[in-house]
């Protein structure tokens, strides 16, 4: 078992990062580059001048391009262990094989734990944006994402109306008790590109997780086949 999650998940999270740095690279890079104009001073907003939504700006780093792929491919190979495991655990209890389109459904639901719920109070920021201290935001990250897994796992996969309150409790929690905020409000960029910025970021994390489900459920079958012939 522990050797098909490894090699399903090398394999998904390799492509589905691959996939996801590219994505990256084409839609969010550059709005990262805008604003890291804004953040350095070369820009500047608020004092009243006006700026050209369109610079010119250098679409290809290949260092940046480089590291930012090998990246992409390391933390979706973490995403996709822990994706495979969890299918694993459920077609053990269940008895069943998860097909191509519940694997979608996986991924979406991956992407809701690890990117939309968090983002709900802590969304995706532009560098030079207001911001609490980093390790409140950490803590606070890695709460909201393991209460959120918990409680939609509870959801999906009992019957009980109670237990259904108590996932939707789960998810709730942590936005009850709120992110983190800074002490004021501040940051050189417009808002226009942060908001740019986050739902972009956003938009390729739902695709990319999506991708990534389907990968995990095709080269989890494709593994457990090939270990049970």
């Amino acid at each position: 078992m522990f050797s098909r999650i490894m090699v399903s998940g090398l394999f998904a999270g390799a492509i589905a990062g691959i996939i996801a740095g590219f994505l990256q690279w084409y839609f969010v890079q550059p709005v990262l580059l805008h604003s890291e104009l804004y953040e350095t001073g070369i820009l500047t907003h608020f004092d009243g001048s006006s700026n050209s939504a369109h610079p010119d700006l250098e679409y290809i780093q290949p260092m940046r391009d480089g590291l930012s792929l090998i990246f992409s491919m390391l933390i979706y190979t973490g995403y996709a262990l822990i994706l495979i495991a969890a299918m694993t655990l459920r077609q053990q209890k269940s008895e069943t094989t998860i097909t191509f389109h519940q694997g979608i459904i996986w991924g979406v639901s991956g992407f809701f734990v690890m990117h939309l719920a968090p983002a709900i109070s802590l969304p995706p920021e532009v560098p030079g944006a207001a911001a609490a201290e980093l390790q409140p935001r950490q803590i606070w990250w890695f709460a909201t994402t393991l209460l959120t897994a918990g409680g939609l796992w509870i959801i999906a996969f009992t019957e009980k109306v109670s237990s259904f309150i108590i996932g939707a409790a789960l998810i709730l929690v942590p936005h009850i008790f709120g992110a983190p905020e800074p002490d004021i409000f501040t940051g050189p960029a417009p808002t226009e590109i942060g908001a740019l910025f986050a739902s972009r970021a956003l938009g390729v994390g739902l695709i990319s997780w999506a991708i990534l489900g389907v990968l995990s459920a095709f080269f989890l079958q494709k593994e457990t086949l090939r270990a049970t012939s």
